[in-house]
């Protein structure tokens, strides 16, 4: 006999998830980063990362009250999350007029633009990321050298960062315990693939994500590379590099797998997430930009309906 499904009506059993405790739990996960972003990177860091916040609860709040003329909902946490994404995209280093630019294009545009929170069609920190690397090349390829508890901003000394040490080069590349702990160049919040890790392994004890988009990317990106560098190890990494270097485990890890930007279903999640990992490599083995994850996540962004238009999620009950 076949199993009979009931659904009756409400009250349901509620399963305790929430917006904000997703939200929340997602900055827990970034604390590691955070730390060790004020450890190499000092008053930089926190100056950017609390500008960001500050800007992106203000933009969102002015936005629904005068422009939605509705209550604000500040503190679900996105906004928050949202500020915290999108400083750890960014140079220590970067003047406060240009992060608050940055945060009315996440905010502003790539959110609030087409209705809020769950209506967003892209990651907006990554909309607020792109639109200043394209508007402030300059001062967002300049990189602090990060130095152990450096009190200073904007006289930070710069150098170059992994990736383009590989496109150009010009200089020896950093151990892989440097690139383990972060003691290399980079935005403040990528630089550590140990307190990245530290996060991924925490949101999927607490389930606030699945393993499919991080583990798809990564993979990916592992495989490209690891073909690359056996056909011609002198052109290309060990792909070890690739997989320690530049935005990667950020982008797999915390903005790949935003809820509202990716599929629903787990083969749709592999599906975005291989996409991800072949424009990632691509674009930086072959691209004129060092780093191409960001771009690779904003671009999979805008394909995600149409993964959930033919890759769908077994309805209830279905076989």
């Amino acid at each position: 006999m076949e199993n009979n499904y009931i659904v009756s009506p409400s009250p349901h059993i509620h399963g305790g998830d929430s917006i904000s405790k997703n939200m929340y739990g997602v900055l827990i996960a970034l604390i590691p980063a955070f730390l060790v972003s004020l450890w190499f990177f000092g008053l930089g860091a926190l100056i950017v990362t609390a500008v960001s916040v500050s800007a992106c609860m203000l933009f969102e709040f002015l936005i629904q009250r005068f422009l939605f003329k509705k209550d604000p909902t500040l503190w679900d946490g996105s906004a928050i999350l949202t500020g915290v994404l999108l400083a750890f995209n960014l140079p220590s280093n970067l003047p406060v007029w240009i992060i608050l630019i940055g945060t009315l294009a996440a905010i502003g545009i790539g959110k609030m633009s087409f209705g809020g929170l769950g209506n967003n069609i892209f990651n907006p920190a990554l909309v607020g990321r792109i639109f200043l690397l394209i508007s402030f090349p300059a001062q967002m390829t300049t990189w602090p050298v990060p130095e152990a508890l450096p009190m200073t901003y904007l006289d930070a000394e710069t150098g170059a960062t992994v990736l383009s040490i590989l496109k150009g080069g010009s200089a020896e590349l950093p151990g892989y315990v440097d690139m383990l702990t972060g003691h290399m160049g980079g935005s403040l919040g990528e630089v550590s693939a140990i307190a990245l890790l530290i996060g991924l392994v925490y949101m999927l004890l607490r389930k606030i994500i699945t393993w499919h988009i991080p583990v798809s990317i990564l993979g990916t990106v592992l495989v490209f590379t690891g073909i690359m560098h056996l056909v011609n190890p002198v052109a290309y990494a060990n792909p070890l590099v690739h997989l320690l270097s530049g935005g990667l485990l950020l982008g797999a890890i915390f903005m790949a797998t935003d809820y509202v930007t990716s599929p629903m279903s787990k083969n749709g999640m592999i599906v975005y997430g291989i996409g991800i990992g072949i424009l990632t490599t691509v674009i930086r083995l072959f691209g004129s930009y060092p780093e191409g994850v960001s771009f690779a996540i904003f671009i999979m962004n805008g394909l995600t309906p149409l993964i959930n238009s033919y890759i769908k999620p077994k309805h209830f009950g279905g076989k």
